[in-house]
């Protein structure tokens, strides 16, 4: 649901999820694993609690939500070393498809065109029977 309120519109979540996916294609689990085959940099943005419960999908970087302009933004002072170019395909992963989606809309301001997200993340990914590795205990990915 929808309304104005002092002259700003306001959203639900849902109607937000609906409008920021209506601006790109999302991708299903095989064409994930096929992307990044192909050189798309997937990057798991879930928090450590659920990275040490469910595992890691391999190859995958690593950076939480609250990191992720900074480290993808490739003209960025704190970059990752991968966040080469704006033409970069990447293929964000979160648990279960939600958060992955807003995080895309924010990477595609920063000129990310081809930024996508994984349709029901990390748990489709893994439901598919694709890669898993469990991480190891006390070691940093």
């Amino acid at each position: 649901m929808s309304g104005t309120q002092d002259g700003v519109e306001r959203v639900g979540i849902d109607e937000l999820l609906e409008r920021t996916r209506a601006g790109y294609e999302r991708i299903a689990p095989a064409e994930a694993a096929a992307a990044a085959a192909e050189g798309a940099l997937l990057v798991d943005i879930r928090y450590a609690a659920l990275r040490e419960k469910d595992g890691l999908i391999p190859g995958a970087l690593v950076i939480e939500r609250n990191e992720l302009e900074w480290r993808l933004d490739p003209l960025g002072s704190h970059r990752a070393p991968e966040a080469v170019s704006h033409d970069l395909p990447v293929v964000v992963i979160c648990n279960e498809g939600y958060a992955s989606s807003l995080a895309v809309a924010s990477l595609r301001q920063l000129g990310l065109r081809r930024a996508t997200d994984l349709i029901g993340g990390f748990q489709a990914w893994r439901a598919a029977g694709l890669p898993v590795a469990l991480p190891i205990p006390g070691r940093a990915e």
